[in-house]
């Protein structure tokens, strides 16, 4: 058995980093997010183009049946609970990194898109939802 030397440093950094995620979900909060959260949550990418607005989230670990995607007037929002294999019992693990428990995330959307082509893939732990745009573009109206 190798020695390990013991490095109190470490065991610091790991209760800051916790703090830091545990501050993050209170103070970064986005507009339109809901406040009832679960344990944890995924991180999410947000982008668009000229088509569509598409939102990234990692969900390594899950099956599909686990993860709900609904959409309600201009929110959309995605549940789900990332649960601990039944192979593998607690005690038997020497350390435990990864969240797992229940999660919610939602989003504030834009009035111009089509909600009713919602579209959700899911490959290689990473659900990614697509939102496509009405094309109704804004009129500008120039002032005389």
């Amino acid at each position: 058995m190798a020695i390990v030397r013991y490095n109190p440093l470490s065991e610091l950094r790991s209760m800051q980093d916790k703090m830091n995620r545990l501050l993050d979900m209170a103070w970064t909060r986005e507009v339109g997010e809901e406040i009832r959260e679960g344990v944890w949550h995924p991180p999410a990418d947000v982008y668009e183009d000229a088509s569509a607005v598409t939102i990234k989230v990692e969900v390594p670990d899950m099956e599909q049946k686990d993860i709900e995607i609904k959409v309600e007037e201009q929110t959309l929002t995605v549940k789900g609970e990332r649960r601990h294999s039944e192979e593998i019992r607690k005690e038997n693990f020497h350390r435990i990194e990864r969240y797992f428990g229940p999660f919610q995330r939602s989003f504030a959307l834009p009035a111009d898109l089509n909600t009713d082509a919602v579209s959700a893939s899911c490959d290689y732990g990473v659900l990614t939802i697509v939102l496509p745009k009405t094309g109704v573009m804004p009129v500008t109206v120039e002032v005389k």
